[in-house]
């Protein structure tokens, strides 16, 4: 779980005048202000709070009374539940964002009911939670005014509506759009992306390139929104066609590297059979609290970790892997949590300052990696030499179980067939090495019927100061 030891302020919480996030004694709080003073007494005495956290769609909380930052005017202090780890829009496949969209619209709808609406609709408000997308905003609600038009409508487009179009009908890589742009994809940009053939499709035709249509046009106008006029049926019908539009989108993952991986490997069963009867020994040793299994595929070895109740983050390079993995586990896996990443290109640091959207390592450390079946391409595929990833890796956790899979394995000959073998140092010995400068080798084990081995380790204490720097 993601904690503090430094008070203050959450990098990204400084836009809302209606309260901020702070962190107090490793305790995540939120201030509200006295601007925000009436929208959440609303939201409390109305029975919307009561009904979102009964339905699992708000994150609940409680009020305290906790040291306030005196330079700002505060109306209450609450404790919200907290998030074990928080994730970002880029890095979700097409069912999370689908998911998180319906859940926003779900929320709005209902709160229309007891005469409330969502002021913004940003997709950082939605975090995953006991495995089922839920929102985290409690100040994103304010009281409904008949006759208004849904301030949020244009947020919603850009955060959700126009990067699940991009995926499904252009290319599913272009959800990393929303790493490039903050506060969701331009809908300019989405309507000169889609293929022509969506302005057929009304629902997109409507909500992107019309809605990018009347941007453009209004750009440099004075619009007075007070005058602008929506009934409440109005509103019902748009937030009902958005639904109905966002769920009938679809993606199919297929045609990737990595998304028929283990109908293709070169493990036999037995082989199979004891690296799980290992990676399970290994954890019950190290008894981690959360793990981030890097390189998951469609998250088979995780789920040896998030069985035993421990908090699992499953990230791999290939959306259709991570789809598929995300499709499996919110049937019935509330302690796993699959994303996309490029390990080789991780998260970063953004927004304002750096500081809105924590980097990968920001998220960290966590008690235990999983690396498996991995290192071989990260340093053979990407050139990464090994005390690199060794100095990564114990950046990241205290404990590490990784498999080494040597030059003569199947799957590293198919990756040195098409170039020159530039790697002399790619060997066990040079592996153990590099690894045991950051590292204690607490169990190395062969795979039985491979040539491949696994190992557990334990980070040196005598280097913690080192892989912060």
């Amino acid at each position: 779980m993601i904690t503090s030891t430094v008070n203050g302020r959450v990098g990204g919480s400084f836009r809302d005048p209606s309260g901020f996030v702070f962190w107090r004694d490793g305790v995540l709080y939120r201030q509200i202000s006295l601007l925000g003073r009436d929208s959440y007494d609303r939201l409390m005495s109305s029975g919307l709070y009561d009904r979102l956290v009964a339905e699992a769609l708000l994150i609940p909380h409680e009020e305290v009374r906790a040291q306030t930052n005196r330079s700002v005017a505060a109306y209450k202090v609450i404790r919200p539940e907290p998030i074990p780890f928080i994730s970002y829009p880029y890095e979700w496949c097409f069912s999370q964002l689908k998911d998180a969209a319906l859940s926003t619209l779900r929320i709005q709808k209902m709160a229309l009911a007891f005469d409330m609406s969502l002021k913004d609709c940003s997709a950082y408000n939605i975090q995953f939670w006991r495995g089922k997308p839920v929102f985290i905003d409690t100040l994103s609600f304010e009281p409904y005014r008949e006759g208004r038009p849904w301030v949020a409508y244009r947020q919603f487009c850009q955060h959700f509506l126009a990067p699940l179009a991009l995926m499904q009908h252009t290319d599913i890589r272009l959800s990393q759009l929303l790493r490039v742009n903050i506060d969701g994809v331009p809908l300019d940009l989405a309507s000169r992306l889609l293929p022509w053939r969506t302005v057929c499709r009304f629902a997109l035709l409507s909500h992107i390139h019309l809605h990018a249509k009347s941007q453009r046009h209004y750009a440099n106008k004075a619009v007075n929104i007070e005058r602008a006029r929506m009934t409440r049926r109005a509103f019902e019908g748009l937030i009902a066609h958005l639904e109905a539009t966002v769920g009938a989108m679809r993606w199919q993952p297929r045609g990737t590297e990595w998304a028929e991986y283990y109908e293709n490997t070169n493990y036999s069963s037995e082989a199979m059979q004891h690296k799980h009867q290992l990676v399970s020994e290994f954890l019950a040793e190290a008894d981690p609290w959360m793990v981030w299994d890097l390189g998951a595929n469609d998250g088979r070895f995780s789920r040896l970790a998030s069985d035993r109740g421990i908090q699992t983050i499953a990230f791999d390079i290939d959306p259709a892997a991570v789809e598929k993995n995300y499709q499996r586990s919110r049937q019935a896996e509330p302690h796993l949590l699959p994303l996309v990443l490029d390990l080789t290109n991780p998260s970063p640091s953004l927004g304002w300052a750096h500081q809105e959207r924590m980097s990968l390592l920001e998220r960290g450390p966590v008690d235990l990696v999983m690396a498996l079946a991995l290192i071989h391409h990260l340093a053979i595929s990407n050139n990464v030499p090994l005390d690199h990833l060794a100095r990564f890796f114990s950046r990241v956790g205290q404990w590490l179980i990784i498999e080494f899979v040597p030059k003569s394995d199947s799957q590293v000959r198919r990756l040195l067939a098409t170039r020159q073998d530039v790697f002399p140092t790619y060997t066990q010995v040079m592996f153990e090495q590099a690894f045991q400068h950051y590292f204690t080798i607490r169990r190395s084990v062969q795979i039985e019927g491979s040539e491949r081995t696994l190992y557990l380790m334990r980070r040196r204490d005598r280097v913690e100061h080192l892989v912060e720097c």
